[in-house]
């Protein structure tokens, strides 16, 4: 039985930026698709409305290329390798690529990341524990990466976790199946529809 008090709940959103799903973004001008990833706004959009209707909170994560001297962004080499395409301007603070997707807005709370994890560096936790938050729910991209990380953290700072079974998504089924079996020794796992019905109560 999922139960949430909407009052310490809120709807974490990780990473669904212009730049990873619209189709001006870096991934959309690369060519870089998945099929269950661009699925995930109109089941999160149900999700976020209903949450803002119960009283709970919508917090967006956004992964963040820190612009150097020139503009040139910090790239880590593992992530130079796999995706060579990104360059000057990508995921950049400000920018229209770096904001989340229209149909998710508005956010209560909005938090830089740099890394897998948006805990990692960042002032996620603070801002958590000043919103009185105990209960997160999570959804976005991609379930092995960003959510996976970022819910594993959560789990370690003792907020109770629960991971949208089909509200997350990667760029293969496997990579997708194999992270939400993994994290449900820590977390609950339930579809969209659930949590939904959980917060009509």
């Amino acid at each position: 039985m999922l139960d949430f008090d909407p009052k310490t709940t809120a709807l974490m959103l990780v990473d669904m930026q212009n730049d990873f799903l619209h189709p001006e973004g870096a991934y959309g001008r690369a060519e870089q698709k998945s099929d269950a990833i661009a699925a995930l706004p109109d089941r999160l959009v149900a999700v976020a409305n209903a949450m803002r209707l119960a009283g709970g909170w919508i917090v967006s994560t956004h992964f963040t290329l820190v612009p150097g001297k020139g503009g040139e962004p910090f790239i880590s080499p593992h992530l130079r390798k796999l995706r060579p395409f990104l360059g000057k301007g990508d995921f950049q603070p400000g920018a229209f690529g770096h904001q989340m997707l229209d149909a998710l807005q508005p956010a209560d709370l909005t938090v830089e990341k740099v890394a897998f994890s948006a805990f990692y560096q960042s002032r996620l936790e603070w801002v958590l524990q000043r919103a009185g938050l105990k209960s997160l729910v999570f959804g976005g991209i991609v379930t092995n990466g960003g959510v996976a990380s970022t819910l594993r953290d959560a789990h370690v700072r003792d907020f109770h976790c629960t991971v949208l079974e089909d509200g997350c998504a990667a760029f293969s089924d496997k990579a997708h199946d194999s992270s939400i079996s993994s994290l449900s020794t820590i977390a609950d796992v339930a579809t969209c529809d659930e949590v939904i019905a959980a917060l009509k109560g």
